[in-house]
């Protein structure tokens, strides 16, 4: 494992010239200054490509599904196929990959779904949503709450992550997702549960408030397959479904 600041290019160069395979999972998760942060990826995934070109070594990179929101039709069923648009946030690294797959580098994309969750998780959006929960007192959807979000277990994720770095052909989109999209209403009614709040619906224009950086995220309609990456790679999710993830209660117990 290679630890080092993202913005250490150089570094990045030389850990990436001396491995085997490269796994791209970090991501600066400042959301006060997104686009710097998507800048700071596109920076570091470009810089990983150059020192790996024409070995054909595999480069895998994380990317999200949320992407697909801003790809498709409202409701529309986010398949693998769907492909991204440079100029979109996280769409200009997934570019970059698919370009390198046509310069000697067996590079693959894993779209994560927005919450990947399970114990030991700490920082993902999922408690998030739950010290949001604490802090306002309700835990809150937005209109109807019908809005799909799709979800896969951290080690399903960390699963299918190894098998693109063994086997994912050059130029493969996956999608890490196990659920294909949970309804935002079902997911605020286990934490209003669970800690023992009241759910309740809000406006979208109460959302920014109430939701902060996740305002403008937790109103999208997210619903995605993962059909094909099952059966290019065999992978099977096998851990438990975010409902009942949620329902265990680890994620209440502090």
């Amino acid at each position: 494992m290679h630890h080092r600041e993202l913005d250490d290019l150089d570094s990045l160069r030389s850990g990436a010239a001396t491995a085997d395979g490269v796994i791209h999972l970090a991501f600066k998760h400042d959301f006060s200054d997104y686009d710097s942060a998507v800048t700071a990826d596109l920076r570091a995934v470009k810089a990983i490509g150059a020192a790996v070109e024409g070995s054909g070594k595999p480069f895998v990179i994380a990317s999200g599904t949320l992407i697909l929101s801003f790809l498709l039709p409202p409701g529309q069923l986010g398949t693998e196929e769907t492909v991204a648009k440079a100029e979109l946030p996280r769409g200009g690294s997934e570019c970059v990959a698919m370009e390198l797959a046509e310069r000697g580098v067996r590079s693959s994309v894993v779209r994560l779904a927005p919450i990947v969750h399970g114990d030991g998780e700490e920082h993902g959006f999922l408690r998030r949503l739950i010290a949001i929960a604490r802090d306002k007192g309700v835990s809150a959807y937005i209109g109807d709450g019908s809005n799909r979000w799709p979800a896969v277990h951290r080690l399903d994720a960390a699963h299918l992550f190894c098998l693109a770095l063994e086997k994912a052909p050059a130029g493969t989109v996956l999608h890490g997702v196990a659920d294909e999209g949970v309804p935002f209403r079902d997911i605020a009614s286990v934490i209003g549960r669970h800690l023992n709040l009241p759910v309740v619906s809000i406006s979208r224009e109460e959302a920014d408030a109430h939701f902060g950086f996740l305002g403008a995220l937790a109103a999208l309609d997210n619903p995605t397959s993962s059909a094909l990456t099952r059966e290019r790679l065999c992978w099977q999710p096998t851990y438990p479904a975010l409902i009942q993830d949620l329902e265990e209660g680890h994620y209440f117990k502090n």
